[in-house]
């Protein structure tokens, strides 16, 4: 092989390379799409999410106002409903895709009846209603005992309640999340920091 040929041979290598690699990116993009999930720069309205914000689906409530500082007994409840929608997404952000939460049909053959939705979806909403508590919300540690399942198209409300003033602005709160029939699906304990500072 001569040396003048290398270069062409190096061209037509990483042309072929770049060509296949971007065909790769279209196909996922592609893929992604059907799974519902917004690509870059497609991002529906309701995802884009500034701090602070509740969506009109959503139902927040307060025993305190948002400047207040927290004392024992304090709550927040925090309510939406879990759509199809949104346990797949879930789904496709988290890798978990187990058929009882995806497959209709699968599903009807569980004990469960249907598809429910993932845990780990529930007791986002139990970190949802901490971020309604007034300050910087680090959540240090939470303990779930899972109960009953959340089917898929019924709304859930999680609540949190101050049980417990530690010093250093750490708190421990009871959790609970209550399915569309009011019956308890989770319930456990969670610690957590406000930080006040703005570094």
């Amino acid at each position: 092989m001569s040396s003048g040929s290398s270069p062409s041979i190096l061209r037509a290598w990483t042309r072929s390379s770049s060509l296949l690699f971007n065909s790769m990116i279209e196909a996922n993009r592609a893929a992604v799409a059907t799974l519902g999930v917004p690509t870059v720069g497609s991002t529906p309205e309701k995802d884009q999410i500034e701090p602070d914000s509740v969506l009109d689906e959503w139902d927040v409530e307060r025993s305190l106002q948002q400047d207040e500082s927290l004392s024992v007994g304090d709550s927040v409840q925090f309510s939406k409903p879990l759509s199809a929608d949104d346990v797949d997404q879930f789904a496709a952000v988290s890798g978990d895709t187990n058929p009882i939460h995806l497959d209709a049909e699968q599903a009807e053959q569980t004990r469960f009846g249907g598809r429910i939705v993932h845990g780990a979806l529930l007791s986002g909403l139990i970190s949802a209603a901490l971020a309604h508590l007034p300050g910087n919300i680090i959540y240090l540690s939470q303990e779930t005992q899972f109960l009953r399942p959340v089917s898929v198209g019924d709304r859930a409300t999680a609540s949190v309640e101050i049980v417990e003033a530690f010093e250093e602005n750490r708190y421990r709160l009871r959790t609970q999340l209550l399915d569309a029939d009011d019956e308890i699906a989770i319930e456990g304990e969670a610690t957590i920091l406000i930080d006040d500072s703005n570094d």
